[in-house]
């Protein structure tokens, strides 16, 4: 594997763990996003990560100041891939934005780079042609909270070259991941495979007033020896994610459920400011939400 200078363009939710936990692993990582504001946040965001890391998997302060002096920030796109060997796009999940992204990314980007994708639910070749590069293009799909739910799944595309797809798997295992090798296309991959429709399920029942978040999660999480239920795994994906993959679902599928779902989670958590886990409010309050309170169960 020859990578070593990687770029992780996109700091939002899964972007800034992305690079944190690379740069933890010892290599040197550029942010990349749009302009100096985003990227002080994605800063004081991984200060906030450092703590996880100490808590979660007994990281030593070492480790941590090692991680720091391997993350550089960069706003200018051609600036932040002159070195690459490897960019991770981690932009929003929108067709149109990624697009965008990647025939501007061919135009600047070295010949050796490889790019990857972390999109959870969009296909490789939905954007190969507009790489410029596609046997050197595939997705690399990490799990929220990266550090803990150390999975990433790769996948290919038709014309995706295998030594390539290789070469990732093993930056993938570089950088403390179980790497999932998927051979053929797959909408969802394997994550969201199972785990939209268990959402969906979930969001159908709060939709329809079945049953209350709270209840919800109560009845799978003592049913299923869970830690956490549909709600709170929500509040942890974030409110904007949720509504675009319910939002794509529902254009691929013309489910008219999916669409009112969607409307439900703009009106009544996105329009509202209830975001999720990282505003500190969505269907829980944040930092102590009730579901990990020992009555929750009780």
């Amino acid at each position: 594997m020859h990578f070593k200078n990687v770029t992780v363009a996109g700091s939002g939710v899964l972007g800034y763990q992305i690079a944190f936990q690379t740069a933890f692993h010892g290599f040197k990582v550029t942010v990349y996003d749009i302009n100096d504001e985003i990227l002080d946040k994605a800063k004081e965001k991984f200060f906030e990560l450092s703590e996880c890391y100490k808590k979660d998997i007994n990281a030593t302060q070492e480790q941590l100041d090692n991680t720091f002096k391997n993350l550089s920030y960069c706003a200018n796109l051609e600036e932040a891939v002159k070195d690459a060997d490897l960019v991770i796009e981690a932009v929003p999940e929108n067709p149109e934005i990624k697009r965008d992204f990647y025939e501007k990314l061919s135009k600047v980007a070295p010949e050796k780079t490889v790019f990857v994708s972390n999109t959870s639910t969009l296909l490789p070749s939905q954007f190969s042609e507009f790489t410029g590069r596609p046997e050197k293009f595939l997705a690399l799909h990490f799990a929220n909270r990266i550090w803990v739910h150390n999975t990433a799944e790769i996948m290919g595309h038709a014309t995706t070259d295998r030594k390539v797809f290789d070469e990732v798997v093993a930056f993938a295992k570089a950088v403390g991941m179980l790497a999932l090798p998927i051979y053929k296309e797959q909408p969802g991959y394997i994550i969201n495979t199972l785990l939209v429709p268990y959402l969906v399920s979930a969001l159908d029942l709060w939709v329809n007033e079945v049953a209350a978040p709270h209840t919800i999660d109560q009845t799978w999480m003592k049913t299923q020896s869970s830690t956490i239920g549909p709600f709170g795994t929500l509040d942890m994906i974030g409110m904007t994610t949720a509504y675009n993959v319910t939002m794509l679902q529902a254009d691929l599928t013309k489910n008219p459920l999916l669409l009112k779902i969607a409307d439900k989670i703009k009106t009544e958590m996105i329009d509202t400011g209830k975001m999720g886990m990282e505003t500190g409010q969505g269907f829980y309050d944040y930092p102590n939400p009730a579901y990990q309170s020992e009555t929750f169960l009780q």
